[in-house]
């Protein structure tokens, strides 16, 4: 088992779920205020949508969507110290429909970065490697972005947020820094000129082209570090049968997300798992990130019954069904994912809840 040096993996992250009530409610016992907040309705189908408290409250984008941020003032309207307070739009507050909120802690509002060539503005928790970053492209390729982490980021997902419609564009180390990949697509790994083949450091990313770096666009990224015993981001192979991959994290999962990094299709979307869905193992509660559909359903007529069913173990996860979305023979996985550690720094017992 890993030490870690983040004794309460919920001071960080952590899953709440609500039902709505079609009014203003304030979501409690998050246990932090929230500065990513990502939002799927379980019960229905309806768009994801994502805040965080640089842009600011009540703007939002949708992460199974190209279209860029809006401002619904009946959305989710402010992050609290406990939660967030929403307001009574249909798509994250419908009244009786269940929803799922997943919450990173960085550090506010953020501020001023220029450790890139581009200023950035930089809401980062070093403790966690979890930092928010939002900059204006220049069309000046290729560029540098600081980050804030003070480590080198395993993963980056990114949003032009205004202007052109686009796809979140995504690094991952696990493909690395010559590949792209979709955020809100099926698609497989592809060679991509948006990171300029240069992996982060510890300080700065580097963008280049139309789809990170247009002249006077604005865009926003959710980057991460990887930290022992709280979060991972790494790859396995599928093995197509009910006994499938174990992947190793060293800390018990309470979040993954899954995508197919060698395989594409109707069924190789970002597959959703946490926790506070399902407290027992073998998880089958599938919510897909590029996908609207609710909590289980694989579309096409798909019920839940097909859809990829995971254990959630003390020391990492294992997939318990031969589905595409998640352990496919042939098959090359990435992940992210985010828990707990039974060790803490020094030996000290950690406090999972």
């Amino acid at each position: 088992m890993a030490y870690t040096t983040i004794n309460k993996g919920t001071d960080y992250f952590n899953t709440k779920l609500y039902t709505g009530n079609s009014s203003t409610q304030s979501i409690t016992g998050v246990g932090f205020q929230p500065d990513w907040v990502w939002i799927k309705e379980r019960s229905g189908s309806e768009h994801h949508s994502l805040y965080d408290a640089v842009r600011g409250a009540t703007k939002e984008i949708a992460s199974n969507r190209t279209n860029v941020e809006s401002t619904v003032a009946t959305s989710l309207t402010g992050f609290d110290s406990d939660g967030f307070t929403l307001g009574s739009w249909s798509r994250t507050n419908n009244n009786n429909d269940t929803h799922v909120s997943w919450n990173w802690k960085a550090n506010g509002a953020g501020s001023s970065n220029t450790d890139g060539n581009i200023t950035s503005t930089v809401s980062a928790s070093t403790t966690s490697g979890f930092s928010i970053v939002k900059w204006t492209g220049t069309g000046s390729n290729p560029s540098t972005v600081g980050h804030g982490l003070g480590a080198v980021p395993k993963m980056i997902i990114t949003k032009r947020i205004s202007g052109d419609t686009a796809s979140w564009h995504t690094y991952h180390a696990s493909i690395g820094n010559a590949h792209d990949i979709y955020l809100n697509g099926t698609n497989s790994q592809a060679s991509d000129t948006s990171w300029n083949s240069t992996t982060p450091t510890s300080s700065v990313f580097t963008i280049n082209g139309a789809n990170v770096n247009v002249s006077a666009a604005p865009y926003i990224a959710y980057c991460f570090a990887e930290k022992t015993g709280y979060s991972k981001f790494g790859s396995y192979q599928g093995i197509a049968n009910n006994d499938g991959a174990f992947v190793y994290t060293g800390f018990a999962p309470k979040f993954i997300m899954v995508k197919a990094s060698t395989n594409t299709g109707t069924y190789s979307s970002w597959s959703m798992f946490d926790t506070a869905r399902s407290v027992n193992e073998n998880v089958g509660k599938t919510l897909y990130a590029n996908k609207d559909y609710p909590e289980g359903n694989r579309g096409n007529g798909d019920s839940s019954t097909t859809s990829p069913a995971v254990d959630l173990l003390s020391n990492g996860f294992k997939f318990r069904k031969y589905a595409d979305e998640t352990n496919a023979p042939n098959t090359t996985y990435i992940y992210m994912a985010f828990g707990q550690s039974l060790v803490g720094s020094n030996g000290v017992t950690a406090k999972a809840r």
